[in-house]
């Protein structure tokens, strides 16, 4: 015999194509990285690297740009000699950071659980 469908008692929930395309910006490798970096302010591609070592060239270029493209970071070419670029969070990059700092805060604890449960093992 067949259980019965209970009905689901959660809020109407936010139309998925939203959903979709936050985390089409959140969702890729490195991308929160990048956010979180920049939130305290401009940085130049090799400060974003020092930041991030462990992140190569080639990917913190292509998530700049993913990101530009997207309305999330502002690229400027500062008039020096020789010239230098930085990177920036627009209004809308900023309106991600509590959603990232939620994430961390959520994986801190999770994090927390996990080696008390391998201390108890």
């Amino acid at each position: 015999m067949a259980l019965k469908i209970r009905k689901n008692r959660a809020k109407t929930p936010p139309p998925t194509c939203a959903v979709g395309t936050c985390m089409q910006v959140l969702g890729k490798a490195w991308t929160p990285n990048v956010i979180w970096y920049l939130s305290a302010g401009p940085r130049r591609f090799g400060e974003l690297r020092h930041d991030m070592p462990l992140i190569s060239a080639k990917m913190l270029s292509e998530r700049l740009r993913d990101l530009e493209t997207k309305g999330v970071v502002e690229r400027r070419v500062m008039p020096s000699s020789p010239p230098s670029t930085e990177y920036g969070l627009t209004e809308l990059g900023l309106e991600l950071m509590p959603a990232i700092e939620a994430i961390v805060a959520v994986g801190r604890r999770l994090k927390e659980r996990m080696g008390q449960a391998a201390e108890a093992a």
